[in-house]
């Protein structure tokens, strides 16, 4: 499933965030999820702002 907009709850972040706390990976793990992790996102728009 991929998300509709960007931006994430502060409630979420902090879910994450406690949850990947302790991992180690290693540079080169790190480096394929990095360049993973952007072309992902390309393609996800930002949430529209009701201006």
């Amino acid at each position: 499933m991929k998300r509709q907009y960007r931006e994430l709850s502060d409630e979420t972040r902090a879910k994450i965030s406690q949850s990947m706390r302790g991992k180690s990976k290693s540079f080169t793990h790190k480096e394929a999820i990095s360049n993973g992790l952007k072309s992902y996102w390309k393609n996800i728009p930002h949430k529209p702002t009701a201006d």
